[in-house]
């Protein structure tokens, strides 16, 4: 960005920060977003069996492994923030931290793989057949992470 631009930038950034946003019109934003499954416990139950009962998923085995996941990649996370932005050191016992949060999430990504009747060789074919798809050269290439074909998740 050019100087004259970056002022400008800065210039609308403050003003920004100086607007006054309602925060009770932006409560009632959220609740009137929200799913009824996701505030309403009688609904949220009724979703859970409505899965379970027609759509044959294994929603216990699901949830486990969606918040198992996610913790356990956020575990992983603050060690990998603590070395990288706060000075903590790369050694062999932060590495071993490293792979023992590793392994909790490999624990959770097992769940998954039963909820979902899968298995690791499965979805690391999928995997593999999706990004050859996307990287035919088998190199990264910037364009196509950002642009992708249709059907491409």
């Amino acid at each position: 960005m050019r100087k004259r631009n970056l002022k400008n930038h800065l210039k609308d950034l403050n003003s920004d920060m100086t607007q006054v946003i309602d925060t009770n019109k932006y409560i009632e934003f959220v609740r009137q977003t929200t799913s009824p499954a996701s505030s309403d416990f009688a609904q949220l139950l009724s979703r859970l069996t409505e899965l379970e009962a027609t759509a044959d998923a294994d929603v216990p085995r699901l949830l486990t492994a969606a918040l198992g996941m996610s913790a356990e990649a956020g575990e992983f996370t603050e060690v990998v923030k603590k070395i990288i932005l706060q000075g903590k050191p790369y050694n062999e016992e932060n590495a071993f931290h490293l792979k023992r949060e590793l392994g909790d999430i490999c624990w959770y990504l097992s769940q998954a793989f039963m909820a979902l009747d899968t298995n690791f060789e499965e979805i690391l074919k999928m995997n593999y057949e999706k990004l050859s798809a996307r990287y035919p050269e088998g190199t990264f290439d910037v364009y196509r992470s950002e642009n992708r074909v249709e059907g491409d998740l």
